[in-house]
């Protein structure tokens, strides 16, 4: 069975993440997506923009210091320009570690990522570890 445009979109994204990949991972964006971090902590709110959000990513890698890993699980879409993403979140900052179920809900107009929210399995471990 083939794979849905949109899965197999967030999987390319999934993939050039795992790689550091940013300009591949750009390109599969709008110029004006918005990544919005749920908590109470330094990367939490609403980051606007293509060049906003590969900072966060490049951020989220220089805090973890390269260690950071997502493990996908799975991909959903519901064929009009929606997809969920699961994985498992691993890292290291400092001298704590985490490992942690998130999901991300993507939002995917004319092919390209537009809206990514980002839920979390406990809020406070995250806001804990970002912190």
């Amino acid at each position: 069975m083939s794979q849905h445009p949109d899965a197999a979109l967030i999987r390319r994204g999934y993939e050039a993440f795992g790689k550091g990949d940013m300009d591949t991972l750009g390109s599969l964006m709008t110029a004006d997506v918005i990544h919005h971090v749920p908590g109470s902590n330094p990367l939490s709110g609403h980051h606007k923009g293509r060049e906003a959000v590969l900072a966060l990513y490049r951020r989220m890698g220089e805090e973890t210091k390269g260690t950071m890993q997502v493990d996908l699980h799975t991909v959903m879409v519901d064929g009009r320009g929606h997809a969920m993403a699961v994985h498992t979140l691993r890292a290291d900052r400092g001298d704590r570690g985490i490992e942690i179920q998130e999901g991300l809900f993507f939002t995917i107009v004319g092919g390209k990522i537009s809206d990514i929210d980002e839920c979390t399995q406990d809020i406070d471990e995250e806001n804990a570890f970002w912190s």
